[in-house]
């Protein structure tokens, strides 16, 4: 409950608007009798082709029965032969249901639907055809204080619509879209004043979307099924890798279709890379805040409609044709051997809190779809940093989340899912747990065990850090990879007892419960924080274009900008940058697990120091292919493809079980060991000592498991020496068991890489390695 200062005030909000309510009951604001801090919108959104005009006088269509499952919009033969759509909503706790189709014109006919089963509202609507538009009205109870938001005058998404049509207006979300009085005077009790102006000719719509079967067939052999100790993977932004791709023709930039294009995939076959990790594809909105600064949600992460390919980025329209397209990019990658991996955001949605728009599940049932605060239920219980948080221990919300993982996996073909703030998905009813609905529904559901499973393994809650914890089937980002390897390049690192855990697979974090070392997502960057390039080049963040006063985005960068603060003509300081971007790469293409790239890295890309271009739609954030033109970024490009090459060549780059660490034959020679400058392994003491030298051995000779036709698995071996020190220093190869001789394959102290490879060293010898680089070596035995 709210306090009485809150209530108080809400009776003299009502008393000052004339209601002829009571004590206690919610207060309305019509189009035509709101005061001036409510003003209507004047104009209609982008998308909407006219102004929704309602049809009190048709009669309008015939709703038989139809049936409660499957949920949302499926175009089918009904009864007697007849054509047309069934459509089924869950809506727990509705009074009534009314579903509201809409012609080419925008003219809006409401049918009811009057049966109910299991709490799903069903019906079937003959004549109605693929490209129809939709979406529901739902009557109910409006009393904020205990949760219960029902407002009819609001036009609600279905949750299940399979493509939706229509975008939100550029100036902002007009105050119709709210189902409260958005600009009440009082804004602390703004969210209890119901606003029954329609919001129809505002908001996108559903399409009813046909079911091609022929266009659907996803057997699996065409799909890569590339094994996770073998996977690279590629954080791509569909909009921003193509937009601006001189090779992709214009019409098709910043799409599907673009991405599809072969000269986007072409770049993906060079670098070598298996799999593409999309951000947010599904339906997402444009917060108010962004809109009215003239910005856009550039990242995704707002997500409104689980199962509808994002609209803004298909080429070939927004009536359906948008699934299509995505599919067909899906096909196209998979014939280059790439899989497509899709960033959901199922923990939260774009609807905020109590203060946030009404767009679909709030307006269904906002108390069975959002955890509400235990002790006021008018107040959102808030893990995710964003407003809300599905409340995924109801069945109904958990059959929501997988049925759409299931969608689009076996209908719109891909390969696994990366789960933003996976930790807030794994809540029971408060603390994360391991054993949640979420996950035990995952780990037996037939299709999705055997898809790729990315946990982002934290939220904002209170316990929400959950790095290596999550079960088997799941691999997780693995953040302190991140930090330990930019601590290391920059200086930073006491010692390199964390360093050694995270080049070698981080067994202290996954080596439990039958977990492997591709369990550990490596990565330095991704999609939040600085570009590669703009770690070696900045400092401080430098948001200032998201018009927050800088305020946004993280502090703890964990960067160096080698002595100036951005962009710099010194070709001192710009070779620096270039030699640690090598390192960076070489170091996480060379550990063990599963690296992921960010688009562009591989090139230079640069945000101008922006760690936070969630709203920056622009050339901020797109990927900038001239830079393949200068010949310092090509040949950091082509280094980034021929280390991926190196590692696909290589199993002991990508080994499928942890190091033991043990030596496994006579002559004492182990899977791994660790060397100091001086030749000799280290011993416990040089763990805790300051170091900017570490020697890594691999053996080739000891790989566990065995290849496809039961053969021991042998490789070469290598020894990589990574030197964080600024001046040269000296590292003496160690001689039997080790090796007898050393080849150089990569040394990133050389701008030019083909100068590098096939210079020998004896076993004994004392090699120099330059300020700041990594020196990899083949063993010859």
């Amino acid at each position: 409950m709210s306090s009485a200062a809150e209530q108080e005030a809400l009776r003299g909000a009502r008393r000052g608007t004339g209601a002829a309510s009571g004590a206690g009951e919610p207060a309305a604001v019509n189009g035509t009798s709101a005061s001036a801090s409510a003003p209507t919108s004047q104009s209609t959104p982008t998308g909407a082709r006219t102004a929704t005009r309602a049809a009190p006088d048709d009669p309008g269509l015939p709703v038989w029965p139809g049936a409660p499952t499957p949920l949302g919009a499926r175009f089918r033969v009904g009864p007697d032969g007849v054509a047309g759509t069934n459509f089924a909503l869950w809506a727990g706790g509705a009074e009534a249901v009314e579903l509201c189709l809409f012609d080419d014109e925008g003219v809006e006919t409401r049918c009811p639907l009057t049966e109910l089963t299991h709490e799903i509202w069903h019906g079937f609507v003959p004549g109605v055809r693929p490209g129809r538009r939709y979406g529901y009205r739902v009557h109910g109870r409006w009393d904020p204080w205990t949760g219960a938001r029902w407002n009819p005058a609001k036009l609600l998404l279905d949750p299940y619509a399979r493509a939706v049509d229509g975008d939100f207006a550029a100036y902002g979300l007009p105050p119709e879209v709210y189902g409260h009085v958005r600009d009440w005077p009082q804004q602390h009790v703004a969210d209890t004043v119901r606003d029954d102006r329609d919001s129809a000719a505002y908001v996108p719509k559903g399409v009813v979307v046909h079911d091609d079967t022929s266009d659907d067939e996803w057997a699996d052999d065409r799909r890569p099924k590339t094994p996770w100790a073998d996977s690279v993977i590629y954080e791509v932004h569909v909009r921003g890798f193509t937009k601006l791709h001189p090779g992709i023709p214009e019409e098709l930039r910043g799409t599907y279709a673009g991405l599809a294009h072969p000269a986007a995939i072409d770049h993906l076959v060079r670098l070598g890379v298996t799999a593409v990790e999309l951000l947010p594809v599904h339906q997402f909105a444009h917060e108010d805040h962004l809109l009215r600064r003239g910005l856009r949600n550039y990242w995704g992460y707002n997500s409104i409609g689980y199962f509808a390919p994002h609209a803004a980025y298909a080429a070939s329209g927004t009536t359906g044709a948008q699934v299509g397209e995505f599919k067909r990019m899906v096909r196209a990658l998979h014939e280059a051997g790439i899989e497509v991996i899709l960033d959901v955001v199922y923990n939260h949605t774009a609807e905020a809190g109590e203060l946030g728009p009404m767009l679909s599940l709030k307006g269904i049932d906002n108390r069975g779809y959002y955890r509400l605060q235990p002790s006021d239920a008018r107040r959102y219980a808030d893990y995710t940093g964003c407003g809300n948080t599905l409340q995924v221990v109801q069945p109904h919300v958990l059959r929501l989340i997988t049925d759409s993982l299931r969608y689009w996996v076996t209908e719109m073909g891909v390969d696994g899912f990366r789960f933003d703030l996976a930790a807030a998905l794994a809540r029971s009813f408060h603390d994360v747990d391991m054993l949640s609905p979420f996950l035990a529904v995952i780990a037996q559901d037939p299709v999705l065990r055997r898809v790729k499973l990315i946990a982002e393994p934290w939220d904002v809650g209170s316990g929400g850090y959950q790095v290596g914890a999550f079960p088997p089937l799941w691999t997780e980002w693995n953040d302190r990879y991140r930090n330990a390897v930019r601590d290391f390049w920059r200086g930073a690192l006491p010692d390199v007892r964390d360093l050694g855990y995270r080049l070698s697979g981080s067994s202290d974090l996954y080596a439990w419960g039958g977990r492997r070392p591709y369990a550990s997502v490596n990565f330095v960057t991704a999609h939040d924080g600085f570009t590669l390039r703009d770690l070696v080049s900045y400092e401080r963040k430098h948001n200032e274009a998201n018009g927050e006063g800088n305020r946004d985005g993280s502090d703890d960068n964990r960067s160096w900008n080698c002595g100036v603060e951005g962009e710099t003509g010194d070709e001192r300081v710009a070779g620096l940058r270039r030699r640690q971007l090598r390192n960076l790469l070489t170091t996480l293409l060379l550990s063990t697990g599963v690296p992921m790239l960010v688009a562009g890295d591989e090139m230079g890309r640069t945000q101008g120091g922006s760690n936070n271009a969630y709203c920056q739609d622009n050339e901020v954030s797109w990927v900038d292919w001239g830079l393949l033109d200068d010949p310092g970024w090509a040949a950091l490009c082509a280094l980034t493809s021929r280390l991926i090459a190196l590692r696909h060549a290589h199993p002991v780059l990508r080994r499928r079980a942890f190091f033991s660490g043990r030596a496994h034959s006579a002559d004492g020679l182990r899977d791994l060991a660790w060397f100091t400058a001086s030749g000799r392994e280290m011993t416990e003491a040089d763990w805790y000592a300051p170091a900017a030298t570490l020697g890594m051995y691999l053996s080739g000779r000891d790989i566990p498991g065995r290849d496809v036709r039961g053969e021991p698995i042998v490789d070469d071996s290598f020894l990589a020496i990574l030197h964080a020190a600024d001046r040269p220093g000296s590292f003496l190869l160690a001689g039997a068991p080790w090796a007898e001789s050393y080849e150089v394959v990569v040394d990133t102290s050389l701008e030019e890489q083909r100068a590098a490879p096939g210079i020998l060293h004896s076993a004994g010898a004392v090699v120099t390695v330059g300020a700041r680089s990594v020196l990899l070596l083949r063993v010859r035995m």
